[in-house]
């Protein structure tokens, strides 16, 4: 496992070097909201979420706010797209743009953090954290579940083709320890985050929307399997 701060310092340049090799190769990030399942996805992958005024310490480059993957047990038929999709929220039909955090606890944490900074019904509040409503519950939450999908999809969004499952995993699980401020990660949350209003600590604290993961040591031998995985792309 990796020590010390100098070789945190050097695997968190490289991280980012390889992503920025990763954006060339693709032609830049994507924004969900003008995404669709024909805009072409890796059947198998992992994203790399960015968001917009939070930076890279002393400098103007965005930082990395989550890491998150899919199909990560043997049984899972779970394709990159469709993972993707439960962020967004669909994208067309009566439902369109609306989402539901139940099936992604990522629109839960952007949720939580909303519901701190604007004014939400109370009702709306309360039916948020519980995993089964009604119909007249779940149609009270539309406005919001659209406001978290308006602020999940205007973020860019970088994402890297990986096949194998264990490797998939690795990436996304050692790139999140990388990266967490709960154990040393080297980019500070840049003042107005939302996500330190997000009610979960994990989150809050460690300066990414993942709770898994946050206080984990890091192995930096991900980053050569990374490499492959962007020279493939």
């Amino acid at each position: 496992m990796s020590d010390g701060n100098a070789n945190r310092r050097k695997d968190t340049e490289r991280f980012y070097f390889l992503l920025g090799r990763l954006e060339e190769r693709i032609g830049g990030p994507r924004l969900l909201r003008n995404c669709n399942q024909a805009t072409g996805w890796p059947k198998y992958g992992v994203e790399f979420f960015l968001e917009e005024g939070q930076f890279r310490t002393g400098g103007d480059e965005l930082r990395v706010v989550r890491v998150g993957s899919h199909a990560l047990r043997a049984t899972s038929q779970a394709t990159f797209w469709g993972r993707l999709a439960q962020h967004r929220g669909p994208v067309s039909g009566t439902n369109a743009g609306v989402g539901n955090h139940r099936g992604s606890i990522f629109r839960h944490h952007i949720g939580t953090a909303l519901q701190q900074v604007d004014n939400w019904p109370a009702d709306v509040v309360q039916s948020w954290r519980q995993t089964k409503v009604s119909p007249a519950q779940r149609k009270a939450e539309r406005p919001f579940e659209q406001a978290v999908s308006e602020h999940i999809t205007a973020m860019p969004l970088l994402w890297l083709d990986v096949p194998d499952r264990e490797q998939r995993e690795s990436i996304r699980a050692n790139s999140i320890s990388l990266l967490s401020q709960r154990n040393g990660g080297v980019h500070r949350t840049t003042s107005g985050w939302l996500g330190l209003h997000a009610e979960n600590e994990h989150v809050r604290t460690s300066g990414l929307w993942n709770s898994d993961h946050v206080d984990d040591p890091y192995d930096p031998s991900f980053l050569d399997d990374m490499e492959v995985r962007v020279k493939a792309m």
